[in-house]
């Protein structure tokens, strides 16, 4: 949830934009006078008109309002934004050429025809493939052994036929096998319909349902369904319930009702197929509700109520609960206790203790043994505790900066954990790992197609120094002959906000970056959790600027050390990561060349102050409630819209989607036209708006790869990058 991004690359061109400096400034007017469309390729400018912020705390005036539209119909609206996507294609003429031959390089490094490793449960093995040159994927399962018939469940590319955006948010099967319900989002809102499918005929069922989370859950009487109810403004979910097949869903009785619109919510099975689960989280609490699959009526109980200020999650083993509790805990710790007496801090009994230097991010109980996925110095790994006399251990990795983490694990009576691996430089790999042997056996390693090794390639893991001496980890990667001499591109990416942190991952579009001597690093600046929880408390709230100002002191720190030239370093960030380099384009405008901002959250107040708006009333926990003035001042003296000037900005790629329900379009858009109406260089300015999707953008593989290429030949061309064909010994590294 939240406004985190799992990004795809991007780009622009400064030669576009000399090939459009000095042409013709002839105006024509659109058809309702909003936008000034410039012809021979100048930019869109958009009209300003008188519009004021309410707040508390006094008024703040705001002349691109108007670019607000919930129904997304206003014309003046939708003109500027056709306006901004003629002005994109006319800018980013000149590295089309480029654009095609990256696109081409990263599409053939794809296997098209691959297939995920098959799951095993209960008596079948689920996997999901894609057929060559298909957009979307096949959901299939078969039954007993993976030499077994394959059985379709979902046609990816079928049910995507003509649609602009397709995505299957979620699918789960019925008890018996027989049944298939699965969310599935037309629009890119993430507004999901539940449908369900006989498998046994193939049937459809009439039972559809509109506006729910992409979660479901079954009851096992194979009629019950649990589903979660959005709220039509908001989109928050805020109503667990219960549908019987074949009745109207206008009766489905609520299960569960939410009030406190802090909170998001999940409903899920048991790992153990005995309980049922509402989960409840905002920012800084928790809470989790179970019922008994015995019981008829499915009568929920709460296992801990919420305070605020713990966070758990509880998982049944036997006859007690195990529970990931940050209560005395800042890193967490894992407990155990009586299922009778729970509630009762006292039986608690440490399986996993607190540590100042780890922190608990998961676990997953099995029937002998606990599987903790854990943080320590900065990187993720897989702990392994046996049940019967506490012996402990890690899997470990032999590269520097890594990701290791449980994957696949819907069964516990089994001694076999599934885990992924990955790192900058090693493609992700699936692994079983027998826990009383030790015995590794690597299920697949995700195909890069040509000659690529993972020894063409060098990763480090570096400490960089915040200005406040604090140590800033950094994960680079870089092609092996890199010579650090200072005259390297250098591009770096960033998160940091809701305490999700950025991995060390494999990617093989990159290696198009790293080929051609670009340096990556990945700035894993506080607001994150890589450091343990301290890392997040330190970069949100009242201390957000600390995520802004890692991140710029990481870029001096690696121009310092000679990673990079000092006119070579180009910036991506998506969601809160567009906050982060809206804010970094704000502060420090002559570090970066040039910036990709994807969905960018960058008006923070006025969103913040707009409880209609989806996600606002979560974060309060995570940005301050704009309402008290204390956060007001704060934000307001980060917040990237309210702080554009007049001054020269890096060359700067924005995206957006019209029905992103994450970041709304509206946020981008105000700040592009803000951006051209005082911005004092010559840079290009690019607003790319998919006018079919939300806030993951276009939904086919292929399509997500178009825009990478896109921001690639983009961020090349503005560091001075030759893109051309690769030399042969370059080459030869894919």
């Amino acid at each position: 949830m939240s406004r985190i991004y799992f990004f795809a690359l991007c780009a622009s061109a400064l030669a576009a934009c000399a090939a459009t400096r000095g042409q013709s400034m002839t105006e024509t007017m659109t058809n309702v006078q909003a936008t000034r469309v410039v012809s021979k390729g100048a930019p869109p400018v958009a009209e300003s008109r008188q519009y004021e912020v309410p707040s508390p705390n006094g008024a703040r005036e705001d002349k691109y309002y108007w670019l607000r539209d919930d129904t997304r119909k206003d014309a003046a609206m939708l003109a500027y934004l056709n306006a901004e996507n003629t002005y994109k294609d006319a800018m980013l003429a000149p590295v089309r050429a480029d654009q095609k031959l990256l696109f081409d390089e990263i599409v053939a490094r794809i296997k098209q025809d691959d297939s995920t490793v098959p799951m095993r449960r209960n008596g079948y093995y689920y996997y999901s493939r894609f057929e060559k040159g298909g957009e979307y994927p096949v959901y299939a399962r078969k039954r007993g052994s993976v030499d077994a018939p394959e059985q379709v469940l979902l046609d990816g590319p079928a049910m995507a036929k003509g649609l602009g955006f397709f995505q299957v948010g979620d699918y789960q099967v019925s008890p018996d096998n027989k049944l298939i319900a699965w969310a599935e989002d037309s629009v890119g809102r993430r507004q999901y319909v539940l449908k369900i499918k006989n498998l046994e005929t193939g049937e459809m069922l009439k039972d559809q349902i509109a506006n729910i989370e992409s979660d479901t859950a079954w009851a096992n009487d194979n009629k019950t369904i649990l589903y979660i109810e959005k709220d039509a403004q908001t989109l928050l979910g805020y109503r667990v319930r219960k549908h019987v097949l074949g009745t109207d869903p206008a009766a489905d009785p609520v299960v569960y009702e939410e009030k406190d619109h802090a909170f998001y919510m999940g409903v899920e099975r048991s790992r153990s197929n005995r309980y049922l689960y509402i989960g409840l989280r905002s920012t800084v609490s928790s809470e989790q509700w179970c019922a008994s699959l015995d019981d008829p009526e499915l009568k929920f109980n709460i296992i801990l109520p919420r305070e605020r200020d713990h966070e758990y999650e509880a998982e049944d083993f036997g006859d007690r609960w195990v529970v990931r509790t940050n209560y005395q805990a800042k890193n967490f710790r894992i407990v155990g206790a009586p299922m009778a007496n729970i509630t009762d801090r006292s039986a608690w009994r440490d399986i996993v203790a607190h540590r100042d230097d780890a922190f608990v991010q998961d676990f997953s109980v099995f029937k002998n043994y606990l599987a903790i996925s854990e943080r320590s110095g900065g990187l993720r790994n897989v702990r392994l505790k046996r049940w019967s006399d506490g012996h402990d251990s890690v899997i470990r990795a032999d590269e520097p900066a890594y990701t290791s983490f449980l994957r696949d694990n819907p069964e516990t009576e089994t001694d076999v954990v599934r885990y992924y691996y990955t790192s900058l430089t090693t493609p992700g790999t699936t692994y079983d790992y027998d826990m009383n042997t030790g015995k590794r056996t690597m299920l697949k390693r995700d195909p890069v197609l040509g000659e690529f090794s993972p020894d063409n390639y060098t990763s480090e893991f570096v400490q960089a120094t915040a200005r406040d001496g604090v140590k800033v980890p950094v994960s680079i990667v870089y092609r092996k002959g890199f010579k650090r001499n200072g005259a390297a591109a250098l591009y770096q990416y960033g998160y940091g906000s809701y305490g999700s942190s950025t991995d060390p991952a494999f990617s093989s579009s990159r290696l198009s970056l790293l080929d051609r001597g670009v340096v990556f690093a990945i700035a894993h600046i506080r607001g994150g959790q890589e450091m343990g929880r301290k890392w997040y408390e330190d970069g949100k709230l009242l201390n957000k600027v600390h995520t802004f100002t890692d991140f710029i002191d990481v870029t001096d720190f690696l121009v310092r050390e000679k990673y990079a030239a000092p006119g070579r370093v180009v910036a991506m960030g998506g969601s809160a990561g567009g906050l982060l380099v809206g804010a970094v384009m704000n502060m420090a405008p002559d570090r970066y060349k040039a910036i990709a901002a994807h969905v960018p959250f960058v008006d923070v107040v006025t969103t913040m102050l707009d409880e209609s708006i989806p996600l606002t009333t979560n974060e309060f926990d995570e940005w301050g409630n704009p309402k008290e003035k204390k956060y007001y001042d704060y934000m307001l003296s980060y917040s990237p819209y309210d702080h554009v000037v007049k001054q020269a900005y890096p060359a700067t790629l924005v995206t957006t989607g019209l029905w992103d329900s994450q970041v709304q379009y509206f946020e981008p858009a105000k700040w592009v036209a803000k951006l051209r109406a005082m911005k004092t260089d010559h840079n290009p300015l690019i607003f790319r708006v998919n006018m079919e999707a939300g806030h993951g953008g276009k939904s086919g593989r292929f399509q997500r790869q178009e825009e990478t290429a896109e921001e690639f030949a983009f961020l090349l061309d503005q560091a001075g990058v030759k893109v051309g064909p690769l030399p042969a010994a370059a080459a030869n590294a894919k």
